[in-house]
């Protein structure tokens, strides 16, 4: 592993331990070149998913971006992050357990609404939004009536898909 301070390539690991969930280890290191000590953390990953954007481009998936995403929806909510990163490794592995190398974007998105509306209805409201590109008042009505259980909104929802 590569120092973060001086780039050296001559680092130890002093301690690992799994986090709470024992999805990920946390590795504390340190630089034998400058003494520098960092923390790595180590995931499994099943395969390699590259996402299928809206126009066509193909790129490989981005954990990170997913995370920055569903922070982003979550923002200014009293949302514990221990639950947001229990839901965000719970949809990688949904997508890795899919069977797919490749995945649309829109899946992936459907996956995280249907996340979100378990852990909190108003980021699910705003991942909605910026998903389905939501336009007019209408559009959030039609969200607003999905959660609520509006049978009249549900349909419009499902036009709006």
């Amino acid at each position: 592993m590569r120092c973060p301070s001086c780039s050296s390539l001559d680092t130890q690991v002093k301690d690992s331990r799994p986090t709470e969930d024992s999805a990920v280890i946390r590795r504390r290191r340190v630089c034998m070149a400058c003494n520098f000590r960092f923390t790595t953390f180590e995931r499994v990953q099943l395969r390699e998913l590259t996402v299928i954007k809206r126009n066509g481009r193909r790129v490989p998936f981005d954990r990170d971006k997913l995370v920055r995403s569903v922070q982003i929806s979550l923002r200014k909510r009293p949302v514990e992050p221990e639950k947001v990163e229990k839901m965000v490794s719970a949809i990688v592995r949904e997508l890795e357990s899919a069977g797919e190398a490749e995945i649309s974007s829109e899946a992936i998105g459907e996956i995280v609404m249907e996340h979100l509306r378990k852990l909190d209805d108003v980021a699910y409201v705003r991942f909605a939004s910026v998903y389905r590109n939501f336009r007019e008042a209408k559009d959030f009505e039609a969200v607003l009536g999905e959660l609520s259980g509006d049978e009249m909104a549900r349909l419009a929802a499902l036009r709006l898909k």
